[in-house]
Order: structure tokens, then C-alpha cells, then sequence
């Protein structure tokens, strides 16, 4: 993508900045085709979008609905991110460095053998860099982009090959089972606080939490403290993902799955990196790779077809319907909801604790999200099971559920918004707005972008405009 600056004297217009206060791309893109002399070839080109998608923006046929489509934009014409209600850019801070690896050392480390000295390396230094992260470092990683296809998934066959025997460590430690215990229960901590209210505020103290572990490590322990020690690793760098995810570093997120993947992998623990998988594949569905994210999803069910249990492979089930929705297989999609329906029907198995949170409350929440996505291109045949079933999922878990709570609200007021019911879509807006206030997640912002868009075009609706002023003001904290 090739950015071309929109001129001071076209931003500066107070039709121009009504348009972008407004998210009216069509007028926007029609302002600077007017005053500022670009193409429509010229504007998709600085945009990183097609010529004809530009097109039907401009027509009216699409609106730029997409929290992707929406950077994109204003990346591409440097359009500062407080005029739209997004973040700041990192371009507007200092100017972008040439592309680059974050990290040449961690990548490096990323592909090297799965060894357990190597995982424990890895994570000593991801979190020395995180921890020691200046603001230059900040913008580069806040820039960088996941990981995808061949590069990524031939990086992680390692996790079918068998893992090592006994410790190469030559300090010895004195850890005992009890203090194992205490590191495990900090990791189950974190993990919630994470699930309630999002990754921004603890992600430093888990980072923190993580080092400790990886010194530990670094000493000879008993056989069974070492893989326990690998389990906890496994899970803190797993909230560290969902959490670096959260502050907008996808890439580093993507690299601490990595090392979580790699950290099961050595403490034997299977069931926890096909965990591991599906979260990265969660990250390469928002990324919109599904084919990719698919891969990881069938390459996670080969990996305990024997072990998992019901809730576990109702979770894998949802995440491949996911992907399968993703590329307009809905056959195919109703197929793996219905699998996933009938595998947590099984019930009676116990299973860890970290797969507890997928009841049926999650499974309508994660259900009525992709028949959103189907909603978005054909409202009429898909929004009432999107009502449905996220309806469900507020029912059965309420405010509490933090995150997952907010993000079902917004799913509820886009489906009113693509219904044409305004009256319950602003009150689903408030509700969401008011549930988002306390919640520090990246995906909720991004949820609120996007619905901000279908606000758009209402300006005759007194209640419309309070709505779209209410997330305006959140999107600008």
C-alpha cells in the first residue's frame, strides 16, 4: 500500500471532516476526487483496496463497515485516527521505519528445532523485549502483521513430532510441588482477569510472571516439577497472546502462541496446544485468513482425536464453522455447528478448567456471531438466527462474563441495525456502550468501530445521532 497524503487544505474542509466524523467514505472519496485530484485508481491504490471496491463505496452499494477497511483508509491517506474514532496511527507519532522483521533474533528462535532449552530462550527474550519496549519499538510492533501460510504452518509441525526426556539443565533448583502449585494458580488469576476485562491493564505483570517461570526454568528441577513448570509457561504465554492481542500487537501475539504451542509441546500437555491452535486461529479468522486458520483447526483435532473431551472438541467444532462461514461454505458451516452441539451434548468427562468457560451460553455466543457474518450478506435469510442465538448467549451469561458480554451486545445491535430496526439498535448500542466502559479490549474497540459505521446515513434520528455520539466519545478515549 502506497500512502498519499491528503492535503491540509482538503482535510481541513468542513465538509470533509463532517464526512469522516460521519464515516461517509462515499462523500469522502468524492471530496478529495474533487478538491484534492485523485482518481479512483489513485485512491484505491493509496488504500490497499480495488479499483471497483472503491467503486461501489462511492455509489453507495458498500459501506465501509470493516475495522480493516477502515485503517486501510486512513492509513493509506494519513486521515489522523481522532477524525474517524480510531486510535492514534502510529505514522502520526514519527515517521514508519522501512519494513522490517520486529525481532530478527525471536523469528530466528521461532523456527529453530523444538527443544525444550530453545522454548525456555525464547521466552527469556520476548519478554526482555516486551519489558524493555521503548516507544520507537512500540510503534514497529503495533505495525507488524501476523504470520500466514506456508511460513507459519510448516513452523509448527514440530508440535506432532515427540517431545524430549529428562532436563539438560545444569544449575539445580529447589522448587517444590507446593510452590508449582502457587505458579499455577497465578496463571489460572491471570487468565481470568483476562476472560473478564481484556488485556490492558495486566499485560506487563503477566509478562513479569512469565520471565519468572522461564528463570526456573533455566535450573534443574525434579522431572515433575519441570513439566509442570512447562504447563504453567504454556498458559501464562497464552494470556500473554490473548493480551498482546488486546494493546493491537498481533504480531506478538502471534508470537507467543508460538511459544505457548511450543511450551505444551514440551510439557506433554496436547490438550492445551490444540488450545493454542485454535486461538491462533481465532486471530487468523479476525485477520481475515480462513483458509489458513482452518488448516490450524483440522491440524488441532489431529492432535487429540483420542483426548479431547466434549467441551474441547465442541470449541475446535465452532472454530472450523467459523472458517468454514468465513469462506462461504454454509453447508458446510451448519454441518460443524451441529457437531459441535452434539459433542458438548456428550458431557460427563472431566476436563481442565481453562476449557470451562464453553458451555452452551458460549457456544449460541460464538454460533450467533457467524450467522452474523452471513447476516452482513444477506440480512433477511440469516438475522434472525444471528437475534437468536446471541439472545441465547445473554440470557445465559450476563454482565459478568465482561468481554464476551460486550461483544455479544454489539453483535445484537449490527443485527438490528441490518434489520432496520432503529428503536433496538440504539438501545443495544447504550447497553453495549455502557458494558465497554469497563471493559480494556482492543476487539471490543474494534466491535464499536465497526458498528459506529451502521449509524451513518440516520441523520434525520434524534436517538441515532446520541447513539452515534456515545461511541464517538469511547472510540476518542
Amino acid at each position: 500500500m502506497n500512502a498519499t497524503p491528503m492535503s491540509a487544505d482538503v482535510l481541513t474542509r468542513a465538509d470533509m471532516r463532517q464526512a469522516l466524523a460521519e464515516h461517509d467514505f462515499a462523500e469522502v472519496f468524492r471530496l478529495l476526487k474533487k478538491h484534492g485530484g485523485l482518481s479512483q485508481n489513485r485512491i484505491a491504490l493509496a488504500c490497499g483496496l480495488t479499483p471497483g471496491k472503491v467503486s461501489t463505496i462511492m455509489n453507495g452499494q458498500t459501506r465501509v463497515v470493516s475495522y480493516d477497511v477502515l485503517s486501510r483508509i486512513a492509513d493509506g491517506l494519513h486521515i489522523p485516527g481522532e477524525l474517524i474514532g480510531l486510535a492514534t496511527r502510529p505514522w502520526e507519532t514519527e515517521e514508519a521505519e522501512p519494513d522490517r522483521p520486529e525481532s530478527p533474533e525471536v523469528t530466528a528462535r521461532m523456527d529453530s528445532p523444538w527443544q525444550n532449552v530453545g522454548t525456555v530462550e525464547l521466552a527469556d527474550q520476548l519478554t526482555r523485549a516486551d519489558l524493555t519496549m521503548d516507544r520507537r519499538a512500540l510503534t514497529r510492533a503495533i505495525a507488524a502483521t501476523v504470520m500466514t501460510g506456508p511460513l507459519l504452518l510448516d513452523s509448527l509441525e514440530g508440535w506432532m513430532l515427540p517431545g524430549e526426556k529428562g532436563s539438560r539443565r545444569s544449575r539445580p533448583g529447589r522448587l517444590g510441588v507446593r510452590d508449582v502449585e502457587q505458579l499455577e494458580e497465578a496463571a489460572k488469576a491471570f487468565r481470568t482477569w483476562n476472560h473478564k476485562y481484556g488485556g490492558g491493564l495486566r499485560r506487563r505483570a503477566v509478562l513479569g510472571q512469565l520471565q519468572e517461570v522461564a528463570a526456573l526454568l533455566q535450573e534443574h528441577q525434579a522431572p515433575l516439577v519441570e513439566q509442570r513448570l512447562y504447563a504453567v509457561l504454556a498458559q501464562l504465554a497464552g494470556t500473554a497472546a490473548s493480551m498482546a492481542w488486546d494493546s493491537g500487537l498481533q504480531r506478538r501475539a502471534q508470537d507467543y502462541y508460538r511459544l505457548s504451542l511450543r511450551a505444551a509441546h514440551a510439557a506433554g500437555d496436547r490438550l492445551w496446544g490444540a488450545n493454542t491452535l485454535a486461538g491462533m486461529a481465532r486471530q487468523l479468522l479476525y485477520a481475515a485468513r480462513p483458509t489458513d486458520a482452518l488448516e490450524l483447526v483440522r491440524f488441532a483435532q489431529e492432535g487429540v482425536r483420542d483426548e479431547a473431551g466434549p467441551r474441547l472438541r465442541a470449541m475446535l467444532h465452532t472454530r472450523e464453522a467459523w472458517a468454514l462461514a468465513a469462506l462461504g461454505r454454509t453447508a458446510a458451516f451448519h454441518r460443524a455447528t451441529e457437531q459441535a452441539r452434539h459433542a458438548l451434548a456428550d458431557g460427563g468427562l472431566d476436563e481442565p478448567y481453562w476449557i470451562g468457560y464453553f458451555d452452551e451460553a458460549e457456544l449460541a455466543g460464538v454460533t450467533g456471531g457467524r450467522f452474523l457474518e452471513l447476516a452482513r450478506r444477506d440480512p433477511r435469510l440469516h438475522a434472525g438466527q444471528a437475534e437468536e442465538q446471541i439472545r441465547t448467549a445473554l440470557t445465559r451469561r450476563g454482565p459478568e462474563a465482561g468481554r464476551s458480554h460486550a461483544l455479544d451486545r454489539l453483535g445484537l445491535a449490527e443485527v438490528y441495525f441490518l434489520s432496520g430496526d432503529l428503536t433496538a439498535a440504539v438501545t443495544e448500542t447504550h447497553a453495549a456502550c455502557d458494558v465497554a466502559e469497563r471493559v480494556h479490549s482492543g476487539r471490543v474497540r474494534e466491535g464499536m468501530a465497526e458498528l459506529y459505521a451502521y449509524t451513518v446515513g440516520h441523520g434525520t434520528s434524534a436517538p441515532v445521532r446520541e447513539a452515534r455520539a456515545r461511541l464517538r466519545e469511547q472510540l476518542a478515549d
